[in-house]
């Protein structure tokens, strides 16, 4: 079993100065030592899950180890109160993310993001609504009329909340059109009035998608896989029959 002070050796070999510059113009803070996400996910490989380390890692208050501890802790082990904690953290949109992402997969994600998308502040609501992007076509979290309920705040309130909060909206609008063609409708046609969604993304290369054209290539995606996969499910069937 690896111990923190190996994982944080490992970290600190594969960091470079360049990718702290990089980084830190995505907003994230010292200290940190710069590592790849190839070199991220080679040392989280061996690791697995292992949440009792992850939270070592959080602790560290590294940006490194805190981005390998949301690889490698255990959604199901997330409590509410481990959750609200490590959300005081948070200071960039790398980690509101992929600790939006973990959550979303723990039995709290609806708690969570009900508690937070609301809030006035920009790091907690950006992971509220990034959870909502993460668990919209679950229908078992989500009814199709909540999720109208929110293309409706987002129509009264994209213009006026924080930058990143913006860009996460923008994100749960394009996972709510993909859920089912009438939600698709709605969100199109809020598309078509509100125009591009305006996020400043600073000295970076990151752009907020725009939300008919990117809808439109997911569902070509889907559709051509969906295709693969049956022809691959009718070929084996044949070569069943054949035999």
């Amino acid at each position: 079993m690896s111990t923190l002070q190996d994982v944080m050796a490992q970290l600190r070999l594969a960091g470079t100065a360049q990718n702290r510059k990089v980084y830190a113009r995505h907003g994230a803070a010292e200290p940190m030592f710069g590592v790849s996400y190839k070199d991220l996910g080679r040392i989280a490989k061996p690791l697995k899950t292992d949440h009792a380390l992850a939270a070592d890692l959080w602790t560290s208050a590294n940006h490194d180890a805190r981005v390998l501890a949301l690889r490698v802790a255990d959604a199901s082990a997330m409590t509410k109160t481990q959750a609200r904690r490590w959300l005081r953290d948070v200071d960039n949109y790398i980690l509101a993310e992929a600790l939006g992402g973990l959550l979303s997969q723990s039995p709290h994600a609806r708690a969570l993001s009900d508690e937070w998308r609301d809030s006035p502040k920009e790091w907690p609501a950006s992971v509220g609504w990034f959870i909502v992007a993460c668990t919209a076509e679950q229908a078992d979290i989500w009814s199709a009329s909540e999720l109208r309920g929110l293309v409706r705040q987002i129509d009264a309130e994209i213009a006026e909340r924080p930058n990143r909060v913006r860009h996460e909206m923008n994100g749960v609008l394009i996972a709510i059109a993909l859920r089912d063609e009438s939600l698709r409708r709605s969100v199109l046609e809020l598309d078509a009035r509100i125009g591009p969604v305006q996020v400043d993304h600073g000295e970076t290369g990151c752009k907020t998608p725009a939300i008919a054209p990117y809808v439109d290539r997911t569902l070509e995606h889907r559709r051509r896989m969906a295709a693969r996969r049956a022809a691959k499910a009718a070929a084996k069937a044949a070569a069943k029959a054949g035999a």
